[in-house]
């Protein structure tokens, strides 16, 4: 059941003269990370226009895009995706165009198509935010922790149960990983039949300690709850679980897969206007350094970057060290392929669930 939770507008004293307010629902993945934009774009845009939100959690891909679009009985009008959903959904005519002139230019003038990072602007998508699938574990129950994706593969080193998302993605990469294959060479390898093999056997090892999670929110309650030695994860949901809940949790950078979200509208969203209002004010550089003061995301434009500064709530932590792009963190990194993923997901998420059952 997904939860629904309305977020009022501002007076109608507030409103222009004559303007109507209007209600979106908007669509993203919950916790920690849905708190970091209704605070950075959700609460400033309501209060400046009198608009209203709808915000809906759900736990990825297009599914339910598609399910709406195709009953033609669409009731989202704005959804925070991963790249490789955003392009495949795109290519299926799932996807509202939407005009990168419609975005603001930068806090210093620069144009929106020169100011966001590359590859973050599409035809039917604005990323708004980087962000990584790290692994974490407890370090209070751990003196000697992990270093490596090899260590996580390693559960006579390291005893204990693993935590992985319920999909092939990210999975398949870090298994490779942890079988010697560089950064660089690990799409090269996952592109045949013997590298998906390859990975789906080093996934066999550790298949009889995994537990599988689906939600963002799960893997961090998974670590208190002592019911996983360590676990994959979107890195925010680690941030603030350290950071605003004060975990011992300590995350292992190593082979960390760098991804985007971005906007999109589904095709005959009922309020694709004020939806494409809202895309251009939150992905604003302003917008997008306040997002990155709530969680460790980093903003998809360069104007952004100066602008991040601490943790909202802890002056004495600063954010930059944080993010999956500091450079100290960056080292082993694996950009995720979406091109390979849009191409390949219905035929590896077969072999996944066929894996899994088997």
């Amino acid at each position: 059941m997904k939860l629904k939770s309305l977020l009022l507008g501002a007076a109608a004293t507030s409103l222009a003269v004559g303007a109507t307010a209007g209600e979106i629902t908007v669509v993203s993945w919950g916790g920690a990370y849905t708190t970091s934009q209704v605070e950075a774009y959700h609460k400033p845009w309501i209060a400046e226009t009198g608009n209203s939100i709808v915000s809906e959690d759900y736990n990825g891909g297009l599914a339910e895009i598609k399910s709406q679009v195709e009953a033609g009985n669409v009731t989202w009008d704005l959804v925070d995706v991963e790249l490789s959903d955003a392009v495949l959904g795109c290519d299926e005519g799932l996807l509202e165009p939407i005009d990168p002139s419609i975005l603001p230019a930068g806090a210093d003038g620069t144009p929106a198509t020169e100011d966001f990072l590359p590859g973050t602007l599409h035809e039917c998508a604005v990323a708004n935010i980087v962000w990584s699938t790290i692994f974490a574990y407890d370090s209070s129950k751990m003196a000697n922790g992990p270093t490596s994706i090899a260590d996580f593969f390693d559960t006579a080193k390291f005893p204990g149960k693993r935590g992985l998302r319920k999909g092939p993605k990210a999975n398949l990469e870090l298994a490779l990983a942890a079988d010697g294959v560089a950064a660089a060479d690990i799409y090269d390898v996952l592109s045949t039949p013997e590298g998906v093999d390859r990975a789906f056997a080093k996934l066999d090892t550790i298949k009889g300690d995994v537990v599988w999670w689906e939600a963002g929110a799960q893997p961090p309650q998974l670590l208190a709850d002592g019911e996983v030695a360590m676990t994959t994860a979107y890195n925010g949901r680690i941030f603030n679980a350290v950071a605003s809940e004060d975990k011992p949790f300590s995350i292992v950078w190593d082979s960390q897969i760098y991804d985007l979200d971005l906007w999109v509208i589904p095709k005959g969203a009922p309020n694709k206007d004020l939806a494409m209002e809202f895309v251009a004010y939150s992905t604003a550089t302003e917008q997008l350094a306040a997002q990155a003061s709530y969680i460790s995301y980093g903003p998809a434009r360069k104007s952004s970057a100066p602008l991040v500064g601490s943790f909202h709530n802890k002056p004495d932590l600063a954010m930059g060290p944080q993010m999956p792009t500091a450079p100290e963190n960056f080292g082993t990194a694996i950009q995720n392929d979406f091109e390979f993923w849009a191409d390949n997901t219905d035929e590896l998420n077969e072999r996944f669930n066929a894996w899994l059952a088997g």
